[in-house]
């Protein structure tokens, strides 16, 4: 899988709402490999797209389209400070993302200990299987690194509500353990919070 993962500032919610349903509609049976999209805009006016392909040479093809060219000139109108991280690097747990979920929780930040996260990767299925015993709420999580040592994790969530109790909840200690682990290896230095998640 290839992620392209695009974020800035939303000057016109309404018309990138209306841009993201006119793709949705009219660019997407032409877009190669298109898998799905994960998006939304924070209330305070952050907007982020997690755009999923079956290959980066796919998400090339869908770019080069001239009706894409067309499409994305107009979609700007509605941002400024946009960025752009290609993704092939894609970890999922609990099967990915949802397109059942009710909110979604964007986390952007910086693996800061490589060799410690490359020690910890083979226990990700021994995580993922305990957070699915003891975290209902969640219901899929994808975790994509851009190749500078930053990465963009989305997880999937029943709802808002259920989110934030699950989070008050105290961990087993094994479970505690390996979540430490991972948190040491890595920053965090935004969190994106998607109360309406456009998912595709």
């Amino acid at each position: 899988m290839f992620v392209q993962v695009i974020t800035g500032r939303v000057t016109d919610r309404a018309g990138l709402r209306r841009q993201h349903e006119r793709w949705q509609e009219d660019l997407r049976l032409g877009a190669p490999g298109y898998l799905g999209t994960t998006a939304g805009v924070t209330d305070e006016g952050r907007f982020v797209v997690l755009a999923r392909f079956e290959s980066e040479a796919a998400a090339r093809a869908n770019s080069a389209r001239e009706e894409q060219g067309a499409w994305w000139a107009e979609t700007e109108k509605c941002l400024e400070d946009v960025s752009f991280a290609d993704c092939t690097k894609v970890t999922t747990l609990l099967g990915g993302g949802s397109d059942d979920a009710g909110f979604v929780q964007i986390m952007r930040g910086r693996v800061t200990d490589p060799q410690k996260m490359e020690a910890v990767e083979p226990r990700m299925g021994e995580f993922e299987t305990a957070m699915h015993r003891i975290r209902p709420d969640i219901l899929g999580e994808m975790i994509v690194e851009h190749g500078d040592g930053t990465y963009t994790d989305a997880v999937y969530f029943t709802s808002e509500a259920d989110a934030r109790a699950g989070e008050s909840q105290s961990m087993p200690d094994d479970v505690a353990g390996l979540f430490n682990e991972i948190m040491s290896a890595i920053a965090i230095d935004e969190f994106l919070d998607l109360k309406e998640p456009w998912l595709v």
